[in-house]
């Protein structure tokens, strides 16, 4: 026979919002925290407004500032007979009027410098300003790579061509999965993390080199699948959705049944990627910046803007989300 600790605690999870048979009170008691969260919808749309209108402003005025990735540029990559620091290299990128990122590695004894194109004439001022304040190195192992104009017009093309696919793909998926006017507030979503993170590059006009693009591709996984456990959550919700029930209740419902889950989730995430960010190489900071940005941004649109997309469709055009509804 089971004990009192037993019963109890079968009891209590079968109260559990995410046993998912939870009335709307019961999730409203469970969560401390509790606001409505669908009813402050307007409230959200006005605060990611705040942050798309400069943002969209910022790419449109001043663009990205793009590395020698997608403008093209020379990358020299040298080998030092002792160890270096990047305060010496910039020193002699500065002496010579250039500006460039630096990237250590080997101990501090080899140098990958990245910088506009050069001609040969500025290439050995470099090399012989690096030679003065950094110290002796192998020219015989020196590297040096030459990304033209034309080959990051082709980056930045398949990177457009990579976003466009995947949003159809998105799109398809989750109007397969749930229906068109969740993929509607999905893509929205999806759209208001890419701009937004785009737009604050802009802003700062930090450089984006070609790890940017991995970042966004990343954020586009991780945005939907956040959004999907919520929509899951409301597909659950919806089959006992009853005609006398509010709708909007159940999203709300629904909503705070995944948030624990949405935020633990992100709060692991991001507590590796600041790890990455302050403890990583310079050629992972970009990555890393971007996914930070990407990953935040994501989650508050999970929350507060996918679903509530579908609810504001659904008033404005009057959808009948599920077959209940037009047989109670």
């Amino acid at each position: 026979m089971a004990d009192n600790n037993t019963i109890k605690r079968t009891e209590q999870a079968e109260l559990t919002p995410a046993a998912g048979v939870a009335s709307y009170e019961q999730v409203q008691k469970e969560h401390k925290a509790y606001f409505n969260i669908v009813k402050k919808r307007y409230l959200w749309f006005a605060l990611s407004a705040l942050l798309l209108i400069p943002s969209i402003i910022s790419l449109a005025v001043q663009g990205l500032n793009l590395g020698i990735d997608f403008t093209g540029g020379t990358m020299l990559d040298i080998q030092f007979n002792q160890k270096v620091t990047q305060a010496q290299i910039t020193e002699s990128l500065d002496s010579v009027g250039l500006t460039g990122q630096v990237q250590l590695s080997q101990e501090d004894t080899e140098a990958l410098i990245r910088t506009e194109a050069l001609d040969p004439e500025k290439r050995d001022a470099l090399l012989a300003s690096i030679k003065e304040n950094a110290g002796e190195f192998d020219s015989e192992k020196l590297g040096e790579d030459l990304v033209g104009p034309a080959i990051g017009a082709e980056l930045r093309t398949n990177a457009f061509k990579a976003l466009i696919v995947a949003t159809i793909l998105i799109l398809a998926y989750v109007t397969l999965r749930f229906r068109l006017i969740y993929a509607i507030g999905g893509i929205v979503a999806l759209a208001h993390d890419i701009l937004i993170t785009l737009g604050i590059f802009s802003i700062f006009q930090w450089q984006v080199e070609a790890a940017f693009i991995a970042a966004i591709l990343t954020v586009f996984g991780y945005s939907i699948n956040d959004t999907v456990v919520i929509y899951d959550r409301m597909r659950e919700n919806e089959k006992r959705l009853k005609k006398r029930d509010s709708y909007e209740d159940m999203v709300d419902k629904s909503v705070w049944q995944s948030m624990e889950r949405s935020v633990k989730t992100s709060m692991t995430v991001l507590i590796a990627l600041f790890a990455i960010f302050i403890l990583g190489g310079a050629s992972t900071k970009v990555f890393a910046l971007a996914m930070i940005i990407g990953v935040t941004t994501g989650t508050y649109s999970s929350i507060f803007i996918a679903s509530q997309i579908v609810v504001e469709l659904r008033k404005r055009f009057r959808v009948n989300i599920t077959k209940k509804e037009a047989q109670v």
